[in-house]
């Protein structure tokens, strides 16, 4: 992980969800959906579940948008049945792209995922042609504006709960688990009473497809163009602007 970071396109994209609140809404009791139908409605015995509510919260989702959302999941309420799955391909320059999904028509979503990608000269592989190329792990920061923490103490504290390595940028601390031990980390953070800017498990490259020019912005509008889709959760890449 070391010699990037992903905090500041992390602070550009929350903005531009910001303006979509409406679909942020949605996706994340689409998330909490899923939390529940997998693990049950009580976040207290649900770790993923207490993490999707915690992050609601967060982005200030009314609490009636969550309840309705566990009591879906949990028979509560009639509705409709999401499935949840990944999507693998290239964009413009040979670029990886892995997109997350959450739907209810799997029909509707391959149409739509495929036709962004054709689009922005990029084509849908196979299942496993990019998930290689990533790593699974636990993705923790800490607003180095909003907290006042020691970072050799907060460092201690991190490795102690089972966090892999942590890196100090000018604006924030950023923390990497594996996501096995990332409930564990995140909770003994809390428990000193610090606030977590970004908590997420997440995917990160290995390795990084420098593209520029024509090829750079048709990948960007690619990426856009999955961002925008109802079904798509999230979308993985390794494209850096060169």
């Amino acid at each position: 992980m070391a010699g990037h970071s992903k905090w500041a396109n992390i602070k550009h994209r929350k903005g531009a969800q910001d303006k979509k609140r409406g679909k942020l809404f949605m996706k994340m009791a689409k998330d909490i959906y899923v939390a529940a139908k997998e693990g049950g409605g009580d976040p207290e015995t649900n770790p993923q579940l207490r993490l999707m509510i915690d992050k609601a919260k967060a982005n200030n989702v009314p609490n009636e948008n969550i309840d309705r959302a566990i009591n879906k999941a949990t028979g509560g309420l009639d509705g409709a049945n999401y499935e949840e799955f990944t999507y693998e391909g290239y964009g413009p320059g040979g670029a990886a792209v892995m997109v997350e999904v959450l739907t209810d028509n799997r029909n509707r979503t391959a149409s739509e995922v495929r036709h962004a990608f054709n689009k922005n000269g990029g084509n849908l592989g196979e299942n496993g042609c990019v998930s290689f190329m990533f790593d699974r792990k636990g993705y923790i920061v800490i607003d180095r504006s909003e907290v006042e923490v020691d970072e050799d103490e907060l460092m201690l504290e991190a490795i102690e709960a089972g966090a892999e390595e942590m890196e100090t940028t000018e604006g924030a601390f950023e923390i990497y688990t594996d996501p096995e031990t990332f409930q564990d980390v995140r909770t003994a953070l809390k428990g000193q009473n610090i606030s977590l800017d970004t908590e997420e498990v997440t995917f990160f490259p290995q390795t990084y497809s420098e593209l520029e020019g024509e090829t750079a912005e048709q990948m960007e509008k690619l990426i856009d163009m999955l961002e925008d889709l109802e079904d798509v959760q999230e979308v993985y890449h390794n494209f850096r602007q060169s």
